[in-house]
């Protein structure tokens, strides 16, 4: 399972239970807190660590065979007063029930741990099963819910009965998760007379009300503190005996990071959950304060804060958080210390640290007492930068560290500039000068300005040229500026062939100087193949910000340029040698790949009616309703840290990092939803269409009579084995009557003017962040939409909805394919789409030359609803179905090959 659930069970404790000493959240003893006390004492703590989805360590332990290892960490955990221990076994590339039944074996005969209960924690009944069938004791499932209905909540319950074990319940019925009190007590209550009713023992019953985290900067969230605390004490009048648990660490998710804060939040808020009833949950004893041991302010900040007492309760909190980081009191004085510092050490800290606050004061005192201004940035500035460019080079720091070092550094040349320019100072000197641009046709920025972020970091000068940049602008900007290299990016296909254009262009006007290729659809192969053939001068292709920098250095030194071009050009050459010898996959001909065409059964899985069709604008979504649908690791992978959300927050390498990324990303999401920065805008329609050959065509109306347009779909044509289709997108529309779908959607209207705010600011790490945010919320938006258009529009899917872990693993019925992707990769059907739903004028999207979209955070596509419909590649095609397609599409066969190219090579 992938949260950390939680539970206790009716047994009676062992003795040493209560032996245990916990600094729980305590208040003086005062006769009116006597019951307080009482209730404190008897709450039962659950460790967690003997779980290998919430503990890497515990992970790596059984995953390597370690079990006597991993039966220390149980020990541990007993010790530190854990009185239940959660186990789980769930990981993909392990036998999970073997590793359960091993585990337990093996701590059922160690006293010492034997003697707190077990909660088998797995969304696999087998693995629950297994381990039930190893405890000597009364054991715990992990967990059931009425997430599924109410057949399948009560046929896990009763296995659960046979087997005498108590079980945890979820807050979660077929419609989500229970945010407010008055959910919670709904599911909870409901659960409750289902269980009873079958004969449940009430005892047994240990409901998880759901912690959510509070002082997200979400107005929303404001109260889930409060919500669970008033679900406690209605719970249990509701439902006599049972058992209230939770996972405390949610509540503060917003601070991690910052344990002195967490602590505190964590201490008032059990203080409160267990007057109310709260039995049990996941805490670690000796990470908790005692209440009155809080430092005042603090105190009432948390106490603010869990119980919603005031609007500004978040503000107030965040305001004085960073006053208790370490342990409180030497956070302060860390801070008070390093201002004591001489200031050009003061100006490397703040860079090193990425600390903004006082750089503009440090640089105007440094100013005060250097020679030249430019002796600030020449020494101080400029050994800080260097500082951040080798850790960073080292790997010891990430990008959205180095971001915000360059942040610190902008802002102090931006308020020293003028003192240079006034005594018309030679600026300083630099590594070497780079002039960087996104090609004409392509409006994707983010992953150019990042590398740019990097090199400046790094003492290069950047000539940021911006987006959709003619080769005219970028070869005069390289000559103008003197440059020394020349670095291009794209994301989307026909980047591909503008950077081909610009390489050409570059050799016909006789340059030399190197030429930089990078973005997510450029590769090493294709840069030897079609853009170095090109340019006579250094062509490299850069895979990433990490390498860019190496790169930028080594074409600007006198002694290890030539031996990298050179190298560099032998690889390249190897590449074409071996590509012209190597057998590519054998390709049939289209004729033979349509007769091997994918087939549906249309027969049993006739064409569902819509319950509308038509073109409809969509402009009553708002970000706060997409945030739960954003799939949150390719944020991380735009910044270029390795590992998938949520697990990337604790890694043992980026987690630092990724966890402050994700705090920060937190917090913009919640000024974007208070302050309104962004508006959803989308357009989505559904028309009667049929197959003809390996086109879709859409109607006007359900006699399918009056052609409204046709989309050119492309084919498989690798020679597959026997049994596996040469599929077409097509293949999964009726010849005989069915439906099309279409939508663009976008997040990113309102967004420059908050752009330009922080590009005055010189504030590169916001710029990037919004765009990064805006980016996921489009994704979230086309998930959000396609999830409305399946069950409530289209209708073709039923039953529960998926979690979001569901939707990113595409477990939906039916598909959403974009134009540009592998099963649609020709681009230019955006235009066919974008007319028909009159889609800039719905929703502001406008396409380029090369049918990129902007704003850039926009999603399009088609809706395919037969359930037997699914995602593949097309991949390469030959020259047969690439002429027939002109055709097709009404275009020459020139224009065909060039929409076509990318699978063609």
């Amino acid at each position: 399972m992938q949260r950390e659930n939680l539970a206790v069970t009716e047994v009676t404790p062992h003795p040493a239970h209560q032996e245990v000493s916990h600094p729980l959240p305590q208040p003086e003893a005062t006769p009116s807190r006597q019951r307080e006390r009482v209730n404190v004492a008897s709450f039962i703590n659950v460790g967690e660590r003997t779980n290998v989805t919430g503990s890497a360590a515990f992970k790596k332990l059984i995953m390597n065979g370690d079990y006597a290892a991993a039966v220390e960490v149980a020990r541990n955990q007993v010790e530190n007063g854990a009185q239940i221990i959660d186990i789980n076994m769930d990981e993909g590339l392990l036998d999970s029930e073997f590793a359960m039944v091993t585990f337990l074996k093996l701590i059922q005969a160690e006293p010492d741990i034997a003697r707190v209960p077990v909660m088998v924690d797995s969304s696999k009944w087998s693995v629950i099963e297994a381990g039930l069938k190893c405890l000597a004791g009364k054991g715990i499932v992990n967990s059931i819910s009425l997430k599924e209905g109410e057949a399948l909540f009560l046929e896990s319950a009763r296995k659960v009965m046979r087997y005498g074990a108590a079980a945890v319940v979820m807050a979660f019925d077929e419609t989500g998760q229970a945010d407010t009190a008055a959910r919670k007590l709904s599911i909870c209550g409901r659960a409750y007379d289902l269980l009873v009713g079958i004969g449940f023992e009430p005892a047994d019953i240990i409901f998880d009300p759901n912690i959510f985290a509070v002082a997200t900067g979400i107005e929303e969230h404001n109260n889930y503190g409060n919500d669970f605390i008033e679900a406690c004490a209605a719970i249990k009048l509701r439902c006599p005996h049972a058992h209230i648990s939770g996972g405390v660490s949610n509540l503060s998710f917003s601070f991690r990071g910052n344990e002195p804060v967490r602590r505190a939040m964590h201490s008032v808020f059990l203080l409160h959950a267990i007057r109310a009833g709260m039995d049990m949950g996941i805490v670690n004893a000796g990470q908790l304060d005692v209440y009155d041991a809080i430092p005042e302010e603090l105190r009432e900040a948390c106490e603010d804060v869990v119980r919603n007492r005031r609007d500004d309760a978040t503000d107030r909190l965040l305001a004085i958080a960073d006053k208790y980081k370490g342990d409180g009191k030497v956070a302060e004085k860390a801070t008070d210390e390093w201002r004591g510092w001489p200031v050009t050490k003061r100006l490397e800290h703040a860079l090193v640290k990425g600390l903004d606050a006082f750089v503009v004061e440090d640089a105007e005192e440094a100013r005060l007492v250097s020679v030249r201004p430019i002796d600030v940035i020449e020494g101080p500035l400029m050994a800080g930068m260097n500082v951040v460019g080798d850790l960073f080079g080292q790997g010891k720091m990430f990008l959205p560290q180095v971001v915000k070092s360059a942040r610190v550094m902008k802002k102090a040349v931006a308020h020293l500039l003028p003192y240079i320019e006034a005594e018309k100072t030679v600026g300083s000197s630099s590594k070497g000068k780079i002039v960087m641009a996104t090609v004409k046709g392509d409006v994707h920025d983010i992953g150019k300005n990042i590398v740019g972020v990097v090199l400046q970091c790094n003492n290069f000068e950047v000539v940021d040229l911006g987006v959709m940049v003619p080769f005219q602008t970028i070869l005069k900007a390289a000559n103008d500026e003197g440059a020394d290299m020349i670095g291009l990016s794209g994301l989307i296909t026909p980047s591909l062939d503008e950077m081909v254009t610009v390489a050409a262009e570059m050799q016909r006007a006789g340059m030399t100087m190197p030429l930089l290729i990078g973005g997510a659809t450029t590769s090493r192969v294709h840069t030897a193949l079609r853009i170095a053939p090109a340019y006579k001068g250094p062509v490299i292709h850069v895979l990433d910000a990490s390498r860019a920098v190496g790169v930028a250095g080594t074409m600007v030194s006198d002694t290890l340029k030539d031996e990298m071009v050179a190298a560099t050009a032998q690889e390249y050459e190897d590449i074409r040698i071996k590509r012209a010898g190597a057998k590519q996959s054998a390709l049939v001909s289209i004729a033979d790949a349509r007769a091997n065409s994918y087939k549906p059964d249309f027969a049993a899985n006739p064409p569902m009616r819509p319950l509308w069709t038509g073109v409809q604008t969509v402009d009553d979504v708002t970000v706060a309703e997409l945030i739960p649908y954003i799939d949150w690791t390719p944020f991380f992978q735009a910044w270029e840290l390795a590992g998938n959300y949520p697990a990337i927050l604790t890694d043992a390498v980026v987690g630092e990092s990724a966890s402050n990324l994700f705090a920060d990303a937190q917090k913009m999401l919640g000024e974007i939803v208070e302050e309104k920065w962004l508006r959803p805008r989308g357009v989505m329609a559904i028309w009667p269409a049929r197959r003809e050959g390996d086109d879709v065509v859409v109607f006007e109306g359900d006699n399918r009579a009056e052609e409204l347009a046709r989309f050119p779909f492309l084919r498989q044509q690798i020679a597959k084995r026997e049994g596996r289709p040469n599929s077409c997108l097509a293949d999964f529309v009726s010849p005989d009557g069915d439906w099309l779908g279409g939508f663009a959607v976008t997040a990113g209207d309102g967004i420059e003017p908050h752009l330009a705010r922080f590009r005055a600011q010189h504030d590169d790490y916001q710029d990037i962040l919004l765009k990064a945010l805006a980016d996921r919320l489009a994704e979230a938006f086309a998930e959000f939409l396609h999830e409305r258009v399946r069950r409530e529009i289209w209708g073709h899917e039923t039953g529960p909805k998926q979690s979001n872990d569901d939707l990113i693993r595409e477990k939906y019925k039916g598909i959403r394919p974009a134009p540009g992707y592998p099963a649609c990769p020709e681009h230019s059907l955006k235009t066919i789409l974008f007319d028909l739903m009159k889609a800039t004028d719905r929703t502001g999207i406008v396409l380029t030359e090369s049918f990129a979209m902007l704003p850039t955070a926009a999603v399009s596509g088609f809706y395919f609803a037969h359930p037997e419909s699914s995602y593949f590649g097309v991949a390469r095609i030959g020259r047969d179905q690439m002429e027939e397609y002109a055709e097709r599409r009404g275009i020459s066969v020139e224009q065909a090959e060039t929409w076509c190219r990318p699978n063609l090579d």
